[in-house]
């Protein structure tokens, strides 16, 4: 599921706020500790000092993830273009399988046109199966025969019951804390005789002078500010928990009769069809500015790669991604020529993780580099195990793939991400993930946080050496990235979800993070 953190889930931490009102500086992912006294990637640094001058060769980048807005003001020159595809007819001219597909393809859409938009989490798949399976009152000799899957149908129940609950709770909350919201803005935006509300005009209201209906309204409007929140993060929460009940919780909801493929099969090439952006191209767009959003436009924002190509794979919708489609998603991108792999979204079951694995170990044969974001559940995945992972069924580890947990741009204690997942064998490194100001559809730009944010920063680095050094392989790339982070043995910080005082170099298996100019430099000595 892909995860754009609006409120961690609950109030009071809400992490998006509106583009004039950023939380820190502009582009703070790519800035200097030294230079800007920021714990940023040093990607300025590592242009400006080690890498001007040089040239550097294009890098192809699939984005798995729920859809790019292709035609956005600082990415629309930054898209793959599928060379040996004739746009529009109707013909694999390519004969790679996929019909017009010019920026990549989309594994959550039908032959008509239509594409998947919500889904079923994969809890709610895995319980409706066993659900029709077992029924209401199985008999103790199907329970004996089958035990395994019987307790896992007990566990599955419980954890199902749970979410649903919640959502239940908390959809009514945010629809009545969105119904005070609105109503207070109508009252100022009377009152004050303007079409937009601003912080200045609201926090300026004499309350002398005002009567009890609008200084109500002024003090529900300033609490919302206190908190960071705008209209539009208590939307998307009023969304967020009535979509859960509505789709993601459902038993009876499904959506893949718009795709019209068997879901128990892979059928790579069979299904999907080429309209990349799909119904909320948001995640995705944001994830692919962050890695390679123009920065010679002079307009929006700098990705950190200046010579990308990105590929759209949609794959993911508002629910849970399918394993056939991460899996379908992987192999085509190493099939139409991707160096590096960005995959933004997890979730905590895989039934068929084996059809994940054999796609991770065929991009692996083509050299490919796949980044994964390491999940916003603050959990150690050493122990509660994050989907898609580097770890196959067999008990090896992929050797093409790093893992990556989110930093914060705040000074200790507060350094790592409230809520970033970390392990100690299984979390790589850290990079930068809370108030990414990045792309969003529409040629706009917003602020938000997630591991899904930190993964695309470390593939923007990926990219950034495998552009100005083609001849380094994935396994050198991804060696550079964790042997060049910097390591800080003295930080201490609060370990994800709770005000427990770690080491920080305990939250991954380097210790460091993400560091573009000690990775380039680094990378120049062993061009030598």
């Amino acid at each position: 599921m892909k995860k754009i953190l609006f409120a961690v889930f609950l109030f009071p931490f809400f992490l998006q706020t509106n583009a004039q009102d950023l939380k820190t500086k502009p582009n703070w992912q790519n800035l200097d500790f030294e230079k800007d006294g920021i714990r940023g990637m040093s990607v300025e640094r590592a242009y400006q000092e080690l890498l001007k001058g040089r040239t550097s060769k294009p890098v192809v980048v699939a984005v798995i993830d729920g859809g790019t807005d292709t035609n956005h003001e600082d990415l629309k020159d930054k898209i793959w273009v599928n060379a040996k595809e004739i746009a529009g007819n109707g013909k694999d001219d390519d004969k790679n399988g996929f019909i017009d597909d010019i920026n990549g393809w989309d594994f959550l859409g039908g032959k008509d046109g239509q594409d998947v938009n919500h889904e079923q989490v994969e809890i709610t798949r895995m319980l409706k199966q066993l659900k029709d399976k077992f029924g209401d009152k199985p008999s103790k000799k199907l329970i004996r025969k089958n035990q395994a899957e019987y307790e896992l149908y007990g566990k599955l129940q419980k954890e199902y019951e749970e979410k649903r609950s919640e959502s239940e709770q908390y959809a009514p909350f945010y629809a009545q804390l969105y119904k005070n919201y609105l109503e207070s803005e109508a009252v100022l935006k009377n009152y004050l005789k303007v079409e937009t509300l601003t912080k200045e005009n609201i926090t300026g209201i004499d309350e002398n002078n005002a009567d009890r209906t609008v200084r109500a309204a002024k003090r529900t409007l300033e609490k919302f500010i206190e908190l960071g929140a705008s209209g539009n993060d208590i939307k998307e929460a009023v969304e967020h928990y009535e979509g859960q009940l509505k789709y993601n919780y459902n038993l009876d909801y499904n959506p893949r009769t718009v795709v019209g493929d068997k879901p128990d099969k892979l059928q790579y090439g069979e299904y999907g069809n080429n309209e990349v952006l799909g119904p909320d191209g948001m995640h995705g767009t944001h994830v692919a500015g962050i890695i390679g959003a123009n920065r010679n436009n002079n307009i929006g924002i700098m990705g950190v790669c200046d010579n990308v190509q990105l590929m759209v794979v949609r794959t993911v919708p508002d629910g849970d991604e399918r394993d056939k489609d991460v899996a379908n998603a992987i192999r085509y991108a190493a099939d139409n020529g991707a160096q590096i792999i960005n995959m933004s979204f997890g979730k905590p079951y895989s039934p068929e993780k084996k059809w994940v694995d054999d796609a991770v170990k065929y991009a692996q044969s083509k050299g490919v580099l796949l980044v994964a974001a390491a999940g916003n559940d603050n959990l150690d995945i050493d122990v509660d195990v994050h989907y898609p992972t580097a770890n196959y069924e067999n008990g090896q580890k992929a050797e093409n793939w790093i893992t990556v947990g989110a930093l914060s741009w705040k000074s200790e204690p507060n350094s790592v991400a409230e809520f970033s997942n970390y392990g100690k064998k299984n979390v790589d490194v850290f990079a930068p993930g809370v108030d990414i100001y990045s792309t969003v559809p529409g040629s706009k730009y917003e602020e938000k946080s997630g591991t899904s944010m930190a993964a695309p920063a470390t593939t923007g680095v990926a990219a950034l050496l495998k552009s100005y050094f083609p001849e380094l392989t994935a396994a050198q790339i991804k060696k550079i990235i964790l042997d060049s982070s910097v390591k800080l043995p003295e930080l201490r910080v609060n370990k994800p979800g709770s005000k427990e005082i770690v080491k920080f170099e305990d939250l991954s298996l380097t210790g460091g993070m993400v560091n573009a100019y000690n990775a380039v430099k680094m990378a120049l000595e062993m061009s030598k």
